[in-house]
């Protein structure tokens, strides 16, 4: 089992652009007497929800995202396009946290052959949450 979680993320210093970040995972008592999980502290939640993208769904107008937000791709798949031009594709078990709330966005499409599917958790602004 790896120690590590790997996801990407999309923020705005000038244009949008990723970055790849990893945690590491550290076992401990999660759920006793079971034995120990591993577990990485990762940011507080505001709100959870589900987007569903239908098959051929477009946002080709760049747009920032309405709230950092973490995506975890459940179903399909979708590709994002940074203001800087690097693209990237989020396939089921995909992480991405999206923090260009701001400036120029990204742009994002269904490029799979079925419904995408996200689990959206909103999470505080750094600056409000000392995240």
């Amino acid at each position: 089992m790896s120690k590590s979680s790997r996801l990407s993320k999309l923020l705005y210093r000038g244009d949008s652009h990723f970055e790849d970040m990893e945690t590491e995972l550290v076992f401990m008592e999660f759920a006793p007497p079971a034995a120990p999980l591993a577990i990485a502290p990762f940011l507080p939640a505001a709100k959870i929800q589900w987007l569903g993208a239908p098959i051929g769904w477009e946002g080709d107008e760049p747009h920032p995202v309405p709230a950092r937000s973490v995506f975890v791709t459940t179903q399909g798949e979708y590709i994002v396009i940074a203001s800087d031009g690097d693209v990237r594709n989020f396939p089921v078990g995909s992480v991405l946290l999206l923090e260009d709330t701001w400036g120029a966005g990204h742009q994002t499409s269904n490029i799979g052959d079925i419904d995408a599917v996200a689990l959206i958790v909103s999470v505080p602004d750094p600056e409000t949450s000392g995240s």
